[in-house]
This record gives C-alpha cells, sequence and structure tokens, in this order.
C-alpha cells in the first residue's frame, strides 16, 4: 500500500486506539485527528477546530482541505447522520457505512427486521410505541425484563432488570421523547461476546473476539454504561465460534443489506450472548465498540491501514488472513466520580507519566482535555488503561498496576475485569 494520510473522526478512547494503531503502521505516512484529545496529541495531529464532526458537509470539506487519502468515522452519531456519504461523494475513501446503512445500529426496530428477514438468531422482541404495548410486552417476556431505548444512546439506553416498575419507567422516558420508540426483548442467558466484522459490503473478515463489562460496579452491578472494561482473547470461547458467527450472522446480514440496496461497508459490531440456545444476538453497532477495540487492535498484528483502506474501497477480498500477536490484551476504565448518571468533569487527571513508564502499558484517553494547568477530566469515562501480557492474568495485573498509579478525585474503576475467565468461572 503507498504512504496514506489517514483522518480518524472522533475524540474517545475508542479513536485514540485507532490512532496509535495506524501510526504504527509503515505504511501510513500521516494521522490526523478531528478533535482527537489530549493522549492522540501526543502521537498524530489534532485538529481542534474541526466543528461538529456530525456535519456531513464539514467533515467532507476538512477530509478534503487536508488531503486525506482514508477518513475513519470513529463514533455512531456521525455515521448515522450521513458523515461517511458525503466523504464519499467528496471523491475521498471512507471507512464507516452509509447513513442508511447505519440504522443497524441507529433503530434496533431496523435491526430487528433485517435480522428476521436474513434468519438471524436472536432475541424476541416487540416493538412499542405507547405504554400499553410496552405493558403487554412486558408480560409476554416475563423477568427479567430488557427494555431498549430504539435509537443512539450511547450504550446507555438499555435496561435489564427484574423490578416491573423499573423496567416500566424507563419505557416511558424512552417514549417521552420525540418520535420514541422501545424494543422489548426477551432475556438472553449465557455470557456476552463482541465479535468485530470488517466488510466492504461483500466479504467479512472477523477480528479477534472479545468481552466487555457493562455495568458500572463489580460483579455487574449497578446501572450500564458506555463498557467499564474489556478483555481479548476469550479463553473458554467454544472451537468454531467465529466462524459459526460469521455463517449464521454476519454474512448474512451483509447479504441481506446488499439485497436491500443499502450495501454495508465498514466494521459491523455483533453482539452476542452464548445461550443455551446457542448463540443469540444482542445487538449490532455499525462501528468498532469501546471499549473491546482497545484490546482488540492491542493483539492485531496486520497493519490496520492496508485493512481498512482495502474495506473502503472494495477490495477486501484481497487481504490475507488477519496475522495476531499471541499475547493477551485487558483494558479498565477509569471513570468520573458520579459517572453514569451525573459524571464529575473539570477534576484535574494525574500520574500519566508514571504509567507510560511501564512496560507492557499504555493509557488511552476517553474523556479528557488539556488546560494551562494541566490534562482534566471532561467526560464520564476518562481513560482506559490498557495491559498486554503472555495470559489474561499478566495482562490484568499490569493494567491494574496502570490504573493505580491515576490520580482523579472521585475516580472510579471496577476492580473485577476479566476476573472469571481468568479463575475459569464462565461456562457455556
Amino acid at each position: 500500500m503507498a504512504a496514506v494520510k489517514v483522518l480518524v473522526i472522533g475524540s474517545g478512547a475508542r479513536e485514540h486506539a485507532i490512532v496509535r494503531a495506524l501510526a504504527a503502521d509503515h505504511a501510513v505516512d500521516a494521522v490526523l485527528a478531528a478533535p482527537g484529545n489530549p493522549g492522540i496529541d501526543l502521537i498524530a495531529r489534532c485538529l481542534p477546530d474541526c466543528g461538529p464532526i456530525t456535519d456531513p458537509d464539514a467533515m467532507a470539506e476538512l477530509a478534503t482541505e487536508v488531503g486525506a487519502d482514508l477518513v475513519v468515522v470513529g463514533p455512531e452519531a456521525p455515521l448515522v447522520a450521513g458523515v461517511a456519504d458525503a466523504i464519499r461523494a467528496a471523491g475521498i475513501p471512507c471507512f464507516g457505512p452509509s447513513a442508511a446503512a447505519a440504522e443497524l445500529e441507529g433503530s434496533k426496530a431496523f435491526a430487528k427486521d433485517v435480522m428476521a428477514a436474513a434468519g438471524v438468531p436472536t432475541a424476541m422482541a416487540h416493538v412499542c410505541s405507547d405504554a400499553d404495548q410496552v405493558a403487554r410486552a412486558l408480560e409476554a417476556t416475563g423477568a427479567p425484563y430488557v427494555v431498549k431505548e430504539d435509537g443512539l444512546a450511547a450504550g446507555k439506553g438499555v435496561v435489564v432488570t427484574d423490578d416491573m416498575d423499573e423496567a416500566t419507567a424507563h419505557a416511558r422516558t424512552c417514549l417521552a421523547k420525540a418520535g420514541g420508540r422501545v424494543v422489548v426483548e426477551e432475556f438472553l442467558d449465557g455470557p456476552e461476546v463482541s465479535l468485530f466484522c470488517i466488510t466492504d459490503g461483500s466479504t467479512v473478515l472477523p477480528l479477534a473476539p472479545a468481552q466487555d463489562f457493562k455495568r458500572i460496579g463489580d460483579g455487574d452491578t449497578g446501572p450500564n454504561t458506555g463498557g467499564m472494561g474489556a478483555y481479548s482473547p476469550l479463553p473458554w470461547a467454544p472451537d468454531g465460534l467465529v466462524e459459526d458467527v460469521l455463517e449464521r450472522v454476519a454474512r448474512p446480514t451483509v447479504a441481506e443489506m446488499q439485497r436491500r440496496g443499502t450495501p454495508f461497508a465498514g466494521i459491523l459490531y455483533v453482539g452476542l450472548a452464548l445461550t443455551s440456545r446457542g448463540p443469540r444476538v444482542v445487538e449490532f453497532n455499525a462501528r468498532f465498540g469501546d471499549p473491546e477495540t482497545q484490546v482488540v487492535l492491542a493483539r492485531l498484528r496486520t497493519p490496520l491501514g492496508q485493512l481498512l483502506r482495502a474495506a473502503a474501497e472494495g477490495h477486501l477480498e484481497e487481504i490475507p488472513d488477519l496475522q495476531w500477536h499471541d499475547r493477551s490484551a485487558v483494558t479498565v476504565v477509569v471513570a468520573a466520580d458520579g459517572y453514569p448518571q451525573a459524571p464529575v468533569t473539570g477534576s484535574p487527571v494525574t500520574g500519566l507519566e508514571d504509567v507510560a513508564a511501564l512496560e507492557d502499558v499504555h493509557v488511552l484517553h476517553a474523556g479528557t482535555r488539556a488546560a494551562p494547568e494541566g490534562v482534566l477530566a471532561s467526560g464520564g469515562r476518562v481513560l482506559s488503561v490498557v495491559g498486554l501480557g503472555p495470559d489474561l492474568a499478566a495482562a490484568r495485573d499490569r493494567a491494574y498496576a496502570g490504573v493505580q498509579l491515576i490520580g482523579l478525585a472521585g475516580g472510579q474503576h471496577r476492580t473485577d475485569i476479566a476476573d472469571r475467565a481468568i479463575r475459569g468461572e464462565i461456562r457455556l
């Protein structure tokens, strides 16, 4: 691949992980980030005055101005807004699905319709637009109740509870929004798996599976978050899992999207539950997941720029089998006081230089900003600390050694990331 200039759109730890992987690709000449963050600024050129990243025209104009050869759209909101469409219309290859294809994440009801047409195994679901429909759906599914906001909710629009009142209250909050709908699903038992599939709309290549931790507290307690940690690989995963998901989920979904005239090119994030009846899709996302990206890309040996450009330009079939480092990765999210309900921002973040001095540990910035007095917290999830090792136990220990060096008033993190996998307690 000829040397290229890559523009990454976004400002979180996912984008930091993508930039980090691209910067290590010898075929990538330069990496820019719009707007980026203080951590990304250490390894790439940030464009903090880029304007709203959900503005398709502004992002296409920016990509043209900087002379980007490839654009990678990180978050879901710009994709649903049509940023990838505008960039491609400007003649620049873009990694990320069209607005029409991104509805796989933008609407859970749409995703269920696609899955039904493609014969993809998933939870039984009821799409509800009023309180009476919700009441009937909750009665039909029974506890535990699963209530999902239909639109984008940054990973926090889902409530899983045994409390009918809590389920009903969440549904009413979602329905109160303009055009509000909810999806009420049957509860899926079994451990969850995240599998990223890169596709150009035809060929589908899987990355390594990971598992994330959605609830705020140890032992999967408390409210859902955008994700508090992740690990890869999964020593407990059954043989043939990835190929099974490709055959039963990813390829049929990509084929169905192509049949509808809205081909899906980018990352198809398949969230799965490995139930007693086999794998079932919990959700689709239309982009790299956060925090799973932080561990998956840390293990990827194949140059990321080559992979993303091939998908964006429609020749993914030319990519040889992906290569992986023989190591494990664990990431632990350091979140702000009050997250996820009311995160406190503006607190100083210290210890970053100390963590950088550790072997096989690195920090990815999620919600930070630079100030004269140093780095400050600017969001709910502030940092992702990634540890690498020959096995999960070593990687976990290194990640937590890094977390212990971080200073953040009121900061919180889970202490049990990857513990059950390490102890061999995950059973199918």
